[in-house]
């Protein structure tokens, strides 16, 4: 039996195709990814609102901030407050607003956080020891 030439053409270039794709991998490097750092869970206190000269804090990353300060620097710390290695590096807790520009936070919970005695998970992402992200979940 004779097949047709352009019938053997394509199953030719089918097979070479087939064959090809399961002959080759994929190699590829992928961007580096933020990973889990560390996390903790804090109970923000009616103290945590106010920084350490007395003023009333604005923002959710201040809070949260001044939150860590109290526990690492100052000593005042909620019962419900765990400890983290990251934040314990003043130089941490400065980067906290621009972390969690990249991360996430709700407008819910950051009214939960601004109102006080809030119970927040933080997750602390980036690259090896490097923080790049911070992710805020308020407890209800």
């Amino acid at each position: 039996m004779k097949i047709p030439t352009t019938a053997a053409l394509a199953g030719a270039m089918l097979l070479a195709a087939t064959t090809s794709s399961i002959a080759q991998s994929t190699i590829r490097s992928l961007p580096p990814s933020n990973y889990a750092i560390e996390a903790y869970v804090a109970q923000i206190g009616y103290h945590d609102l106010y920084n350490s000269s007395g003023v009333p804090l604005g923002n959710p990353w201040e809070v949260l901030r001044q939150d860590r300060a109290n526990f690492h620097r100052f000593g005042v710390r909620d019962i419900f407050d765990q400890p983290d290695s990251f934040f314990a590096n003043a130089g941490n807790r400065a980067i906290m607003e621009n972390m969690l520009s990249h991360g996430s936070i709700t407008g819910q919970a950051a009214r939960d956080i601004m109102s006080g005695q809030a119970m927040v998970l933080v997750e602390i992402r980036g690259y090896g020891s490097v923080g790049r992200e911070l992710h805020v979940t308020v407890a209800r």
